[in-house]
Order: structure tokens, then sequence, then C-alpha cells
């Protein structure tokens, strides 16, 4: 009979391990010295509760210096330039005021319930991203799909950093060198910010030619497949910036800790100051109304929706592994709930703050080029390293506010890239154990790595390559490894699992809505994400140029490599359990290898749209349909 029965008990260890009973959490024996007689000693023992910084487990980890350094780490990682460059523009496009509605709603129902999860998660298991599966071991291939999504994200988002380090030096000349058409690198079509040419679609200004031609030296590659040598100016900014960051991270939180206290909080001094000036220039109220402008009717467009929602899963920082690396390194009986209330709301407010700013500085453009706001209206990297520094460049004293404003740049880029690093090292780290001993040089491993891989982002065409790791490292996919999270929490770890694992560590279990948002509503709103972001897909493009369709394909196959992780870790998972039927098994491989099938039919029928798009071959359409029939 126990025989029989072995293969369930092996087959449950790989979705969720069984606690033993009766364990409540850990505990400490406590001796106690009753009497003393005769030279005998009578003692009696009781469990008392540890001190609030060891794992059921026993073991010991680093903890933060301070609590405010967990939450400056966070809040600065989550707080990004993207709090800066998109959601203010989103807020403004999809109806002002009105846009908070399906925002907030979103906020409510998925945004914080998955951000306070991956906090209590990482908390309770005190492991990474790929860790912290130890409680549902077929899902841990989900725990390395986010740390190569946060690796993929670094060879490109540092490069953001080394920009602004460039114009950051650029800001010490004697004059800012976006001003005039008078310099090398200006084409005859440049025309100086003096003239109003916002309306003239032939002419370009200072600003932009500055970004494409002064420091990427676009001019000089004719598309993805011309690329060039890497830059030395930009690549000793990389440099520069890869270095800062192996030594913010070399120690591990405790080095880590400290720097968020400067660049988590400059920022929002920064923010405040430029505001200060903003609402002085002319135009800037009208700007201001336009951004806070209530258009309620908007909300019946399904697009507002949509883009609140994909908002709201890329601005909280939910899936790449980092909110579960921080909160690993907390006490164990560190109130994780409050601090998922706080932060996430601190990045909220932020982006909305950041949206005062942006828009007196737009509306003092569009006041002085005499153009609608929309002209001059828009998001991305566009948005502050061309309109804002073109901005700047006409106040009286623009070189000082030039450098505190490419400052907060730094600032914001520096402590998210730093999150995203963490993830892949504490991932990697806890589930290689001997790496422990060797964090430095691991550390040193990992940033020249990235240093290296990053470097075709510096040169001519990098800005190609830059775009196409933008469009591809972190979206479907990151979408998509939230989900699987999602599901393996709430239906195969169990929520009333989880709930007790918070209990244990806060003395408070999770109410009633946070147990139905874990279980129903978060995971149907991840999946009509992907659903979405499936649906609604758009070919990359840089301005005018189209990328080939193998720039395209080959997109897809970099985030393909991320997802995979999940159904092929499952397999090996199932092969290497001992005592399981085959039949079962082989029905388990079956079943993966479909997942695997899916990905790859996906990519067809996404080359199949290029051609649509393309040249509108009904042959391709024809075989497109055969492929979705299949």
């Amino acid at each position: 009979m126990l025989r029989g029965r072995l293969p369930v008990t092996h087959m449950s260890s790989a979705i969720a391990p069984v606690k033993p009973s009766g364990t409540a959490g850990p505990k400490e024996v406590e001796l106690i010295l009753v009497k003393e007689q005769n030279g005998v000693q009578f003692t009696s023992s009781a469990l008392v509760s540890p001190s609030g910084q060891t794992h059921p487990s026993g073991e010991e980890r680093e903890t933060w210096g301070k609590k405010i350094d967990f939450l400056l780490s966070v809040i600065g990682f989550a707080v990004d330039l993207a709090n800066v460059w998109r959601f203010p523009y989103l807020c403004y496009k999809n109806g002002g005021g009105a846009f908070l509605v399906p925002y907030l709603f979103f906020m409510v129902i998925a945004g914080m319930p998955l951000f306070y999860m991956e906090l209590a998660l990482g908390q309770y298991n005190r492991e990474g991203a790929a860790g912290v599966w130890k409680i549902c071991p077929i899902f841990k291939g989900v725990g390395f799909t986010v740390i190569l999504i946060s690796l993929y994200v670094g060879f490109y988002y540092n490069v953001i950093i080394a920009w602004a380090l460039f114009y950051l030096f650029s800001c010490f000349s004697g004059e800012l060198p976006w001003i005039h058409c008078n310099n090398t690198w200006n084409s005859p079509n440049c025309s100086d910010l003096n003239s109003t040419l916002l309306n003239d679609t032939y002419k370009t200004t200072p600003a932009l030619e500055y970004f494409e031609r002064g420091m990427l030296h676009l001019h000089e590659s004719s598309g993805i497949d011309d690329l060039g040598l890497p830059r030395w100016q930009l690549t000793s900014c990389l440099a520069v910036v890869i270095v800062v960051l192996y030594f913010s991270l070399w120690k591990g939180v405790k080095t880590s800790g400290k720097v968020v206290w400067i660049t988590a909080t400059m920022p929002y001094v920064v923010l405040t100051v430029l505001l200060l000036r903003g609402v002085t220039l002319p135009g800037a109220i009208d700007g201001i109304k336009a951004y806070l402008s209530v258009d309620f009717l908007r909300l019946c467009d399904a697009q507002v929706w949509i883009e609140a929602a994909t908002q709201i899963c890329f601005s909280l920082g939910v899936g790449f592994g980092v909110l579960i690396a921080f909160s690993s390194y907390n006490k164990f009986s560190n109130n994780c709930y409050r601090d998922a209330i706080i932060t996430s709301s601190i990045n909220s407010l932020t982006s909305f703050f950041s949206g005062f700013v942006i828009f007196s500085f737009l509306g003092y453009m569009s006041h002085k080029h005499n153009v609608a706001l929309d002209k001059v209206a828009t998001d991305g990297p566009g948005l502050v390293f061309i309109i804002y520094p073109e901005a700047i460049a006409t106040l009286p004293g623009s070189s000082v506010w030039a450098v505190i404003f490419f400052i907060m740049l730094l600032t914001l880029g520096i402590d998210s890239a730093m999150g995203g690093m963490e993830s892949v090292i504490t991932g990697l780290i806890d589930e290689f154990k001997f790496l422990h001993k060797h964090r430095e040089l691991f550390t040193l491993f990992i940033v020249v790595s990235t240093f290296l891989i990053s470097l075709i982002c510096v040169t001519n065409g990098g800005i190609y390559v830059f775009t196409l790791l933008d469009h591809f490292a972190a979206g479907t996919s990151i979408l998509f490894g939230v989900l699987i999270e999602a599901v393996g929490i709430a239906w195969f770890y169990g929520v009333d699992r989880f709930s007790d694992d918070i209990q244990e560590m806060i003395g408070q279990r999770p109410g009633l809505y946070w147990r139905l948002c874990w279980k129903f509503v978060s995971p149907c709103f991840l999946l009509f994400m992907v659903v979405v972001s499936f649906a609604t897909f758009n070919p990359p493009k840089y301005g005018s140029y189209y990328f080939p369709t193998w720039a395209t394909m080959l997109g897809w196959c970099l985030s393909i490599s991320s997802m995979i992780m999940v159904p092929l870790y499952a397999i090996y998972k199932f092969c290497s359990l001992p005592g399981i039927d085959p039949r079962r098994r082989y029905g388990v491989i079956v079943l993966a290898s479909l997942m695997l099938k899916s990905s790859v039919i996906y990519s067809v029928i996404i080359f199949g749209l290029c051609c649509e798009e393309r040249c509108m071959n009904m042959t391709c359409f024809s075989q497109l349909h055969h492929w979705l029939v299949v």
C-alpha cells in the first residue's frame, strides 16, 4: 500500500512540498532554572519565537542595515525614467485627469496585490527569484525567466544612463551644444531655436540633431545591418556607469543600501526645483491645465484602459525579480504589507507629480513656438533628450538648469539599474550556493559581461539595437512571467498556504480582498494583458526606419528565450523525479512540447503579420490561416 502511494508523494513534492503538520513557524528552546537542590539543578523548557531574523529553515541571511535602506531601494527601483517620460504623456493623451480612473482601478485590483505578493514571497523564503520556488519546484523555470529578463534589460538600460552622463559632461562647455546649428555634426536642414520651425516637417532642431548626429552619429549608419564600431565617447560614459554599478553592488545590500540614500532622494529634490522654475515660465499654466483637463468621454475608448493597464504592469516593476531579491534581505518579521502599500503609492504619486514638471515646460515650449501643445508633447527618450533640453536651453543660466536636470536622470537610472543587477546576482548566487563566497568576483563578471554586450548599443547604428531590445526584452515576456508567477502562487502553492506564511511573518492574515485578487482577479488581469500584447503587436521601428523581417524574428527569439525556461524546467523536473509513472511523465513531456510548439507557431504568425504589413501577400494570408487552424 505504501509503495503504491510513492509516485503521488513525489509528484506532490514537485508541485508544492507539504509542510510538516503542527509547525507554526520558527521556534527556539528556552531553558529556565527552576531550583537547585543538593547540587542538582532542576530546569523547565519552553518554546519561544526567535528575534525575527531567522527563517523557519533556521538559515541566517544578510539583512538591510536599516529599514529605510530597503524602502529607498524599492522606491528607487520602481521610480525610474518611465515615470518621467511615459506616465505624464499617457495622462495627457488619454483624457487628462480622467485617465486616473482606469489607472487607479488597475492599481488597486492588480498592481498593489502583485506588488504585495512579490514582497511577501521574497521575505518569507529569503531567496532570489529562482530559489523562492522551492515552495513549488515545478515553477522554478519562471524564476530563471525573470532573471534572464532583468539581464536583457540591463543590456540597453545602462546605455540610457550613459547618454545622460554624456549630456551632463557636455553641459560644462562654454555654451550648450544643442542651441545653434553651427556645429560640425549639423546638417543643412538644421534651423536655430529662435525660428518657428515645428510646423515645417523638412526642418530639424539643433536638439534633435545633437541627439541623433552629435551623440549617436546615426547619420553614419544605414540601418541595423550597418552598425559600425563603438563610439569611444559613449563607450567611456558606459564604462563609468558600469564602474559605479559595480562598487554599489559588490558588497551586497550593505553598500547598495547606502547608495540609494542619494539616488532615490535626489530626483524628488530636482523635480521640486524644476517645478518651481517651470511654473514661472510663460505658458506653463496652460500646459498644466492641458495635463489635468478631464475628458470622461475618453473612458469609452478601450485603448485608454489598455494603456492604463500596461502602465501599471511596467511602472511598479513586478516580474523583474527585483522586489523578491530586495525583500529577501528583510528581517523575517518585517511588515511587508505596510511596505507594499507605502512604496507602490509613492511610485504612483511620483508619476503624477512629475507630470506637473514636464507639462509646465511643454506649455512653455508651446507658447514660445506659438504651436499647439500636441506638437511638442511626446514620450520616450525623445522627451528627456530632445524636447526638455531644448526647453532648458532657452532659459537664463541654461547650463546650470541642464546640469540639474541630467543629474536627476542619472539618479533615476542608476538605482533602477542597480535593482535589475541585484535581481540577477541574488537570484543566481542563491541558486548556486558556491557563488556566495565569491560575490565580488561574480558581480564583476556580471557587470563586465553586461558592458561588453552593451557596446553594440553605442555604435553608429546602436540606436537600432537599443530599439529592438527595448521592444522585445521585457514586453510580452514580462507579462507572461508575472502570469505564471501568479498562477503558481495562487493555484498550485495555494492562497491559503501563502496567507499562512504572511501571518507567520507579520502576525496578521491577509484579508479576503487580497486573497480574491491573488486567486482570481490578478491572474485574469494578467491573462488579458498577455492576450492584448499579442493582439496589438506592432513591428518595431525608429522614426521612419522600419526594421527588416529578420530583425523582428530575432527580437521574438530573444523574447521566447526567456519564456521558454518555464516549460523546459518543468520537463526537467518531471523527468528527474524518481518513481513517477512513465505514462504520466510522457504526458507532461507532450504538454510541455505543445507549449514550445505554440511559441514557434506564434513566431510564424508574427512573420505572417509582418508580410501582410509590408506587401499584403495573399499567399502569406493563406499560410497564416493554416497555422491558426493548427
